[in-house]
């Protein structure tokens, strides 16, 4: 699957294969969803899908499963909607999940590693025709070293030499034959204890903590925390945790939980549970074991030492008064003047 020039067909005859791209490109989903999506503030004149042929035909996205050294050849169409003809660039880049827990491609100039680095285009551009389209072949080809886990990337086009960010792509999913580790940790946690101005009542606290993605497997982490204090006592629990987005092998997540209820029981443990959830290429959800992380933290009603110190204060006035009660005054050798 290598011809010498883009392969044309026209528009008509591949408009039911791009509709869904075109409906996913208009709504702004960034190339790494689900399926093809863009990345573009202007107007985008382009759909990009699937080609047809041994994988199968109307995917959403690639998915492969290769052993190191491994090689497979597939397709990108590039449909031009626009009046003019369309110049775009087309690179392959690894995926990153973003601050707002969205799965986003790496730019054409970054240092991919994985799939950007293993899936080769067979050429760096394309020009289709208005109301054409063209298919850009290319080739997955792994190292002999490849590391045996889960990678996650894309293929992308933008126009030529603008600087708008346009971008159109579909995501590809790459599992590298050999064991697979999956596996989250918690880091950096942390208890904070707000207070209460009732000596008998409870206050508010904040738990804080990272999730790391520490495997070789993408995953996604159903959160649970609570409180408690001196052999688990007082226990509180916070409220519904969403799941975490899906993280890929090496990505962290922070995380800050409230907690209502908290009995100020002067040392606090906070527990963090996380179950992994594993989603196979078919889409089934398998619930692994759970993993926990702990910390402490000490925890005393600010208006406490205050009531402390006052009936410190008060017992400290009473035994003055009493001495002074008890106390002989003498003026003279042997004989008493007053006793109080």
């Amino acid at each position: 699957m290598h011809p010498s020039r883009p392969r044309t067909t026209t528009a008509a005859r591949s408009l039911a294969r791009t509709v869904l791209v075109a409906l996913l490109a208009a709504s702004g989903l960034i190339g790494t969803g689900t399926g093809p999506a863009a990345a573009a503030d202007g107007e985008v004149t382009w759909t990009v899908a699937t080609a047809s042929g041994d994988f199968g035909s109307d995917r959403r996205n690639y998915s492969y499963t290769l052993d190191p050294g491994g090689r497979a050849e597939d397709g990108l169409v590039v449909a031009n909607h626009g009046t003019t003809p369309l110049h775009l660039s087309v690179y392959a880049a690894d995926a990153f999940t973003t601050g707002q827990g969205r799965l986003d491609l790496l730019g054409a100039d970054a240092k991919s590693t994985g799939v950007g680095a293993w899936v080769h285009p067979d050429r760096p551009d394309v020009t289709v025709r208005p109301g054409e389209s063209a298919e850009v072949p290319f080739t997955v080809a792994l190292p002999d070293d490849a590391a045996p886990g889960e990678y996650m990337g894309g293929i992308v086009t933008t126009p030529t030499g603008a600087a708008d960010g346009r971008r159109l792509g579909i995501r590809i999913r790459l599992r590298v034959g050999g064991e697979l580790k999956p596996s989250l940790s918690v880091e950096d946690l942390d208890v904070r204890y707000s207070g209460t101005p009732n000596p008998l009542g409870t206050g508010d606290a904040t738990v804080t903590y990272t999730i790391r993605n520490d495997g070789n497997s993408v995953l996604t982490a159903r959160q649970a925390v609570s409180l408690s204090g001196p052999f688990g006592r007082w226990d509180a629990r916070a409220g519904h945790i969403d799941d975490s987005p899906r993280l890929l092998p090496g990505d962290t997540w922070k995380v800050s939980v409230p907690v209502h209820g908290v009995t100020p029981a002067l040392r606090l443990t906070g527990t963090v549970t996380l179950v992994p959830l594993l989603t196979d290429a078919a889409g089934s959800v398998a619930p692994l074991a759970a993993v926990e992380g702990t910390a402490h933290a000490w925890t005393l009603p600010w208006a406490l030492p205050l009531v402390l110190v006052v009936l410190c204060g008060l017992a400290v006035a009473a035994l003055v008064f009493r001495r002074r009660r008890t106390t002989t005054l003498y003026e003279g050798p042997g004989a008493p003047l007053a006793q109080g």
